[in-house]
């Protein structure tokens, strides 16, 4: 039976390719909503954005909604200098036609937590966490309800890359990540020390660009954009796929290893603002409450990120 799984993001190039990922596997993944949040550019592109993606993918039936548009106590920190102004610079890429639903993103999440048999619906934020935290914040009761949250955030052995302590996703709302990790909810993390291990080397991203159909080009074209930021920036061989290691979770976990540790949101040091407090050698007596991943094989990955994104 598939798994029943919420999407929240910001797309991004790397949200796009999770959000494809997710759409090609239908027979694991019942997507039951896209919630769209303000992050790597502000909520009229992130929406319109997860709208092309369902339309790229030809999936424009699926359900997209509007979620928060700022971080619950902070201003908007986004990251046009890393997507470009749209959010998915890279592929030319036309307008969408298929309709936001009336409902707001929040009002969505709870009313399906509280539908769906409890321990059957899986959060997938790509993003900042504001949608997630506004739902438990309004209506406790949901947290207990969720199956799992599998969350793209944060970073401990890789550090910051927005500020020298935080990853961006958890930095633009540290907030809304404190009231996450401390909902009681079952959380996987893929901080950076995962996604910087899945790096689009020149030959995966020929073996995209190699794919029959309109998909795979443009899975290349947005990778090839995406790159050339981190690329600069780290020396690296390529740029790191982040969102799409949250949906190969789901569908190959055994690609993956990490600890179940205890991990903490600082949310008052400026100095520190956003950084994701991970005890991963156990040094505190603070109860774990995530698993924290560290390492994936990457080959594995793009290899079954090269065979589904085939199928669309």
């Amino acid at each position: 039976m598939a798994r029943k799984i919420i999407i929240d993001t910001d797309p991004g190039q790397d949200d796009a390719v999770a959000i494809l990922l997710a759409l090609a596997s239908p027979e694991e993944l019942e997507v039951l909503g896209i919630t769209a949040v303000a992050g790597n550019v502000p909520l009229p592109l992130t929406l319109k954005n997860a709208r092309v993606i369902c339309e790229l993918a030809g999936k424009p039936d699926i359900k997209v909604f509007s979620g928060c548009d700022r971080p619950m106590a902070r201003r908007l920190v986004t990251a046009e200098y890393v997507h470009g102004k749209t959010g998915l610079d890279g592929p030319e890429l036309p307008d969408p036609v298929m309709q936001v639903q009336d409902q707001h993103a929040v009002d969505f999440i709870i009313e399906t937590l509280r539908n769906e048999p409890t321990g059957t619906v899986t959060l997938c934020p790509l993003g900042p966490l504001t949608n997630i935290a506004t739902a438990f914040d309004r209506a406790p009761d949901v947290a207990e309800r969720v199956h799992e949250i599998v969350l793209m955030g944060g970073a401990y052995f890789e550090v910051g890359n927005v500020t020298p302590a935080a990853e961006f996703n958890i930095y633009v709302d540290p907030q809304a990540a404190d009231i996450v990790f401390k909902s009681g909810a079952t959380i996987t993390v893929m901080p950076l020390d995962v996604t910087h291990k899945a790096l689009v080397t020149k030959p995966r991203n020929d073996a995209f660009r190699a794919l029959p159909g309109p998909v795979g080009h443009a899975v290349a074209e947005m990778t090839d954009f995406f790159e050339r930021f981190d690329r600069e920036k780290y020396g690296s061989e390529g740029a790191p796929l982040h969102d799409p290691t949250v949906i190969a979770y789901l569908l190959q976990p055994e690609l993956f290893t990490g600890r179940h540790i205890n991990v903490e949101i600082e949310t008052t040091s400026e100095l520190t603002m956003g950084m994701t407090v991970a005890d991963w050698w156990g040094v505190t007596d603070r109860p774990p409450n995530a698993t924290f991943m560290r390492d994936l094989d990457a080959d594995g990955f793009f290899t079954l990120l090269t065979d589904r994104i085939a199928r669309l």
